[in-house]
């Protein structure tokens, strides 16, 4: 197990190697960020309706524009564990109806990549520039974060610790899979929350959650949400978190950050293997601890 921690800003991790790790779903907040750099510079609007669907920018970076996940076909599963080729973005809409709204737009909650794919999509066109690019461009230059790349083929994971799963193909994350060293996804949520990247009122909006019940059994969630690219809620302990878990063949990465007394801590942790809950229970344990030391420790 890997982690890495941020405590008011300073990075405080563990001596570790600089091996760069899968994000997992964790890309979502990147995503949702890139989007919401766009309704700052008011080239698209949160509640304007995106050409793929009756529903907005909002409904989809919130799991609420009705959409079915891809992770409810098994043949998908089946296709990634005997290392097949992704199939074309197109064929796995087809594949899963896509078009068929699960529910009515706002109505409801599912958790849906697709929607993000379609989020990727409408920065691409409103952008005029690539995925990678955008992300860079409005994202990572500006945090001063150097190291974060997507990953597109299996090549491209050839120097990322992938757990379990060394021939995973990241073309199976239609909505994109970034890889970096653990400081730099630490680094992205800190700087990105706690920064002035997204003015005060758009990061507002950001944390703006659907609760989603009550305790999830193995997991440390007391009061579960979701908000925009954001996992947001009450853990063990009484913390607020906000970040997001990634899962995959092979590993999990649970990256959150809380705020407390006017102290702020961030914590990525990483480890081989497919229990979210013990990757979560990590971060919110280092979260605790570095939220009770002396308020004169960095």
């Amino acid at each position: 197990m890997q982690f890495s921690l941020v405590i008011n800003g300073c990075l405080v991790s563990a001596e570790q190697p600089a091996v760069r790790v899968p994000w997992w779903s964790f890309s979502k907040t990147a995503i949702a960020a890139t989007a919401l750099s766009l309704v700052r510079d008011g080239l698209v609007g949160l509640d304007d309706s995106v050409p793929e669907g009756p529903f907005t920018l909002r409904q989809l970076l919130r799991h609420e524009a009705g959409l079915a996940d891809y992770g409810e076909l098994a043949d998908y599963y089946a296709a990634v564990a005997q290392h097949a080729a992704p199939w074309p973005a197109e064929e796995m809409l087809q594949r899963l109806d896509a078009t068929r709204l699960r529910y009515t737009p706002g109505t409801g909650w599912r958790y849906s990549n697709v929607g993000y794919l379609y989020a990727v999509r409408l920065i691409e066109r409103v952008s005029g520039l690539e995925l990678e690019q955008a992300l860079e461009q409005r994202l990572f230059a500006p945090l001063g974060l150097p190291c974060v790349r997507l990953a597109r083929t299996r090549a491209d994971l050839q120097d990322v610790h992938m757990g379990g799963s060394s021939a995973y193909d990241p073309g199976w994350v239609y909505h994109g899979l970034l890889v970096s060293p653990l400081d730099e996804a630490v680094l992205c949520l800190e700087r990105l929350l706690g920064g002035d990247l997204l003015p005060a009122w758009l990061l507002r909006e950001m944390h703006s959650a659907r609760a989603l019940g009550g305790p999830i059994a193995g997991r440390p969630w007391i009061a579960p949400g979701y908000a925009l690219g954001l996992m947001q809620g009450t853990a063990q302990g009484g913390q607020l978190l906000s970040g997001h878990t990634g899962c995959g063949p092979g590993s999990v990465v649970a990256v959150y950050r809380c705020v407390q007394n006017g102290k702020a801590a961030s914590c990525a942790v990483f480890a081989e293997g497919a229990d979210e809950g013990v990757v979560e229970a990590e971060a919110v344990s280092r979260l605790t601890m570095a939220l009770a030391a002396p308020a004169d420790l960095p």
